[in-house]
């Protein structure tokens, strides 16, 4: 691979959302609004190059090996960290956290899935796995506006937790999916 391979566009939207994470996680620790506010546009901006840099690695054929490997985990490190800063900060509570148990522990188990089965196995991501990762960032959007929303915040948290259980679900409908991909490679003789 090429320096400029690295560079594509699609690789530098990658790249930001790696980026963003920590500085997201960093906002929500600072206390009052101006830094909630630069948190969800930061995560909003972030959530939106997913699409974008699939998009135009496939518009600009700049698709590379390392984008195929970046994407996943930065959709991961994403969700995972703002899943984790939305509990610590008390966003997410009670029953609910095991929602983000869920997710968190079918995109380890994937991850390891995916890394057992290295290059000799491609199991591809279905719609439905497209539609849980959007469900996880607009869960985590609203959760991340639901102190914001002053008058209406407790209809927009219930609103966010809602779609986190939705996420939750679809995560752990493609985590099966995955192992259902992944089981005959997993109990071959060696």
């Amino acid at each position: 691979m090429t320096r400029r391979d690295a560079l594509t566009v699609p690789n530098l939207l990658t790249y930001g959302r790696i980026i963003a994470v920590p500085v997201v996680a960093a906002l929500l620790l600072v206390p009052g609004s101006g830094a909630r506010w630069a948190a969800v546009i930061i995560f909003v901006v972030a959530a939106v190059s997913d699409f974008f840099d699939g998009y135009l690695a496939r518009t600009l054929n700049q698709t590379s090996a390392l984008g195929r490997m970046l994407d996943p985990i930065a959709d991961k490190l994403i969700v995972a960290a703002l899943l984790v800063a939305l509990a610590a900060d008390g966003t997410i509570t009670g029953l609910n956290v095991l929602a983000a148990v869920f997710i968190l522990m079918r995109e380890i188990f994937v991850s390891g899935l995916r890394e057992f089965l290295g290059g000799t196995v491609v199991i591809h991501v279905s719609q439905i796995a497209k539609w849980k990762t959007a469900a996880q960032l607009v869960a985590i959007s609203v959760l991340l506006i639901a102190p914001l929303a002053e008058t209406a915040a407790p209809a927009v948290e219930i609103l966010g937790l809602v779609v986190l259980w939705i996420a939750a679900a679809l995560t752990v409908y493609t985590g099966i999916d995955y192992i259902r991909g992944g089981l005959p490679y997993l109990t071959e003789a060696e």
